[in-house]
């Protein structure tokens, strides 16, 4: 029997990708473990291996195509011994933006009828996918708690029917009806469609570029954050003049390799990635994950660094920074942000953390906010150094201060709380030498 090749999920939030090319052509033989094609994702491009044996009979979906929905029939494969003409043949349409149906599951014995619930109980809403458990993606239940959806009434096409992002979209299209107990959405913000948008120009004026996966992507975090997480903000400037004495001394003693150049080179913001680190373990209650039945307090401290990428951003994760010596996190910083430009991060390599830097100091900006990157629970904008005046002892002197602001979820972290851990990030900061010890 023909095997269908579907496009995979290689990441738990990826709901569509790009076919970039295939490795493999019509009439090879595909062994597993085999690479069959490359798959561009909104933030990596990945290698797609072959589970299954057997001879390529048709590529359904060609090199370059665009959005092409997870669990979409991509390809077909011949079975050993096979017809891999009538397979080619029996292969299914090609519809590159609809994902397959999950395939039919051997019929159950019917259930016994449920209880009818007593006066003043609610009777629960039965699980879409047929089981206990509901089997849904954190970006899809978040998406489900925004609209105010009951997500154990949504279908879930991801696999093993998984309930996906999409899955919901589709959901509130469709108006699936809610728990009596839930509460009420919130009224939808009327946004003006595109030609009432561009009716507001001169034609020819303007040209229109079609957002990629990135975009896309950003514009669906960002606006899921900010309707979802409430945001507090807390600033607080940083004497930086040890620091850069420091760093300039490290810099000096970096003995010279082969091709001449310094075997490291310290930025301010390595500094600032170790001191955050130091900072959430010194203040373990801020070094928290939110989730609605508990919070998840982190034994290490795994900082993202946003890194700008052509068409937008990506945040690569620095595992126990707490750990790490300045000249390990420089080398992996300098790493992530070479692979990250090619698109070349595995998707571990950028999911999760526990909290997340933004430094635009490098641009010249002296102070922002950032949005909180879920599932963070914090976020430090870091702004340019500067000289400015300041008073010591009665006097007035000359310092180099960055000012930097926490951006945090007031569900995980009070404002005390925050003070804290910016109190404890400022005294690293201030006092780098105890970042070496």
């Amino acid at each position: 029997m023909p095997i269908n090749i579907l496009m995979p999920a290689l990441s738990p939030t990826m709901e569509k990708g790009n076919l970039a090319r295939w490795l493999k052509q019509e009439g090879d033989r595909v062994r597993s473990g085999d690479i069959l094609a490359e798959i561009e994702t909104d933030k990596a491009t990945m290698e797609y291996e072959a589970v299954d044996e057997g001879v390529l009979a048709k590529i359904l979906v060609p090199d370059g195509t665009a959005d092409v929905a997870v669990n979409a029939p991509i390809a077909v494969l011949a079975a050993e011994g096979e017809d891999v003409k009538a397979a080619a043949a029996a292969a299914p349409a090609a519809k590159p933006g609809v994902a397959a149906p999950p395939a039919a599951a051997p019929p159950r014995p019917s259930p016994l009828p449920a209880p009818a619930p007593k006066a003043g109980q609610v009777a629960p809403a039965p699980a879409a996918n047929g089981e206990r458990r509901i089997f849904a993606s954190p970006l899809a239940r978040r998406l489900a708690r925004a609209a105010g959806l009951d997500i154990a009434r949504v279908a879930g096409t991801g696999p093993r029917g998984r309930i996906i992002a999409h899955d919901v979209e589709a959901a509130k299209a469709g108006g699936t009806p809610l728990h009596a107990t839930a509460p009420a959405a919130a009224p939808a913000v009327q946004v003006p469609a595109d030609d009432k948008v561009r009716a507001l120009f001169e034609p020819g004026s303007y040209e229109v570029v079609p957002h990629d996966n990135i975009r896309k992507i950003i514009a669906q975090r960002l606006v899921l954050a900010k309707q979802t997480i409430p945001h507090f903000y807390l600033t607080i400037s940083c004497t930086l003049d040890k620091l850069l004495s420091a760093r300039e001394d490290i810099n000096v003693t970096a003995p010279t390799g082969a091709d001449g150049k310094p075997a490291w080179k310290l930025s301010v913001n390595d500094f600032v990635v170790k001191a955050l680190a130091l900072a959430l373990i010194k203040v373990p209650h801020a070094n928290v994950t939110w989730t609605e039945t508990g919070m998840l307090r982190h034994k290490h401290a795994d900082i993202g660094v946003a890194v700008a990428i052509p068409g937008g951003l990506i945040t690569p994760v620095v595992r126990k920074a707490e750990t790490k010596s300045l000249m390990a996190i420089s080398a992996e910083m300098k790493d992530y942000a070479a692979r990250a430009r090619t698109r070349r991060l595995k998707p571990e390599e950028y999911q999760g953390g526990s909290s997340a830097i933004s430094n635009l100091g490098m641009y010249g900006i002296e102070q922002f906010a950032a949005v909180i990157n879920p599932p963070h629970a914090t976020i430090l904008a870091v702004g340019a150094g500067v000289e400015r005046a300041v008073v010591r002892h009665g006097k007035l002197a000359v310092a180099t201060q960055m000012t930097v602001t926490l951006s945090t979820d007031h569900r995980a972290v009070d404002g005390a709380l925050g003070a804290e851990l910016m109190g404890a990030f400022k005294t690293y900061v201030e006092s780098p030498t105890a970042m070496l010890v």
